[in-house]
């Protein structure tokens, strides 16, 4: 298989760092492609998605729809692998670790979905907007009882969880926030769908009882009146340190791996002076995110960081199923297949552990999680007959990269990523193509996929 010349205007190296973070990897023919256009013309792209860039809603509902649970995870992971508007769907991710609901509690898979939809289509616009239809959403208000928030005996989970954990981080706020927060939020509950059987899935909806919310004066980070929710969320956004905690929240995403959410009041950032960049950007914006994410992608501290992020489970799967290419046509089973996958390696989407979500970083590796990710990355390459390895396979093969040990090794990291590795992992990779002289050169090129998928490296986005 030939490759098309292009004038390389960005670093391959860069742009499949940034196809890693803003998204879930890139084939290097893609690389290849993007190569000849400005890094800011692709940060550009991914961050104004449109609908002829994305998936047709249309052909995943035929194909895909249903009512069962994971026909919903499979339209969102068929998006995830094939969606050439990537950072939609990381967004959407991010949100759901950020804001984690739970579907062990809300048992209702429309309401988790829908949430999810919500996540796609607010995602990259502005924080008040979020949290406003964070605050309207079933699948949130049931998660944390504000369906039990009534006037004269407030709940308190949505409103603490609000500060503490979505918008402005320990140390921020006074336990006389949480309440009056509560209180603002007082009647803001959803309306109870029909049972599933034998009606089948219907939505909640949400719904504001007058009677039951508190219109008492009200006192909250310094501001006073008869406040409500929407109140609460306009002073929230306007306050500096929801523009540091909503950047670190990014940083620590898309990055490099901060410390957990719990520990942000006691350790400073890595990196104070993009954090204060971005959330400078926020404040000047009024909260919209895309000029946020436009700093943090466009900075040095980004371009740096490459492989200094483990990979969740879902990024380390979505990243080799897009890899091999099996699923880049409709086909069934990709839901249950991921999600037994993924919970083996401790998580699954739609349900989070906790409201704090997953710990990331190397809090996702262990020795059991560890096995059972390289166990996937080797299956997954097989024996190299899946569309993307074969397209590797004749590429190295084109490019004669098999006439010698170091080229071969060079070249293969190079078709994967770029790839980079320690310089003992190289020789590793240089030993084997050295011994494996005298094999086929496709078997050759399968084993060394596959012996470079269980690399410490390639744990690493």
């Amino acid at each position: 298989m030939s490759t098309t010349s292009v004038e390389a205007k960005t670093d391959p190296a860069l742009l499949a760092h940034l196809y890693r973070r803003t998204g879930f990897g890139a084939a290097r023919e893609q690389i290849d492609q993007l190569s000849g256009q400005d890094y800011e013309d692709t940060v550009e792209f991914l961050l104004n998605p449109t609908a002829d860039a994305g998936v047709p809603d249309d052909e995943l509902t035929r194909y895909m729809g249903g009512e069962a649970p994971h026909a919903y995870l499979a339209i969102w992971l068929y998006r995830m692998i094939n969606s050439r508007c990537q950072l939609q769907e990381k967004m959407a991710l991010f949100w759901h670790q950020v804001f984690a609901t739970g579907l062990v509690k809300n048992e209702h898979i429309l309401s988790s979905s829908n949430q999810i939809e919500m996540f796609r289509r607010n995602g990259l616009s502005d924080m008040r907007t979020i949290l406003l239809d964070l605050s309207h959403d079933p699948a949130m208000i049931f998660w944390l009882d504000n369906n039990e928030n009534h006037i004269g005996e407030p709940n308190e989970n949505y409103g603490r969880e609000l500060l503490e954990l979505f918008s402005l981080g320990v140390g921020n706020y006074t336990e006389i926030d949480i309440k009056n927060a509560a209180r603002a939020f007082t009647g803001w509950t959803f309306g109870q769908p029909p049972p599933l059987y034998p009606h089948g899935y219907y939505p909640a909806q949400f719904r504001y009882i007058e009677e039951d919310h508190d219109n008492g004066e009200k006192t909250f980070l310094g501001h006073t009146g008869n406040l409500d929710g929407g109140d609460i969320i306009d002073i929230i956004v306007k306050q500096p340190a929801c523009a540091r905690f909503i950047s670190r929240h990014l940083y620590n995403f898309f990055v490099a791996d901060e410390p957990q959410v719990p520990t942000w009041n006691d350790l400073p950032p890595l990196d104070p002076e993009l954090i204060n960049e971005m959330a400078k950007a926020f404040l000047d914006s009024n909260g919209e995110i895309t000029p946020v994410l436009r700093v943090m992608f466009n900075s040095d501290s980004f371009k740096q960081a490459r492989f200094k992020k483990v990979k969740s489970p879902i990024e380390l799967v979505v990243g080799l199923l897009k890899m091999v290419g099996e699923y880049d046509d409709y086909k069934p089973g990709l839901a249950e297949y991921v999600s037994s996958t993924t919970v083996a390696m401790g998580q699954k989407l739609l349900d989070p552990p906790t409201v704090e979500g997953w710990h990331t970083g190397k809090e996702w590796i262990d020795g059991g999680n560890l096995t059972e990710r390289v166990n996937f990355a080797v299956g997954e390459i097989g024996t190299g007959d899946s569309p993307g390895i074969r397209r590797v396979i004749n590429r190295l093969i084109d490019q004669n990269s098999l006439s010698n040990p170091e080229s071969f090794v060079r070249d293969t990291l190079d078709v994967m990523g770029p790839i980079e590795v320690e310089e003992s992992t190289r020789e590793a990779l240089v030993n084997f193509a050295t011994d494996s002289e005298g094999d086929d050169d496709a078997t050759r090129v399968v084993r060394m996929i596959r012996l470079i998928v269980t690399t410490p490296e390639f744990q690493f986005a």
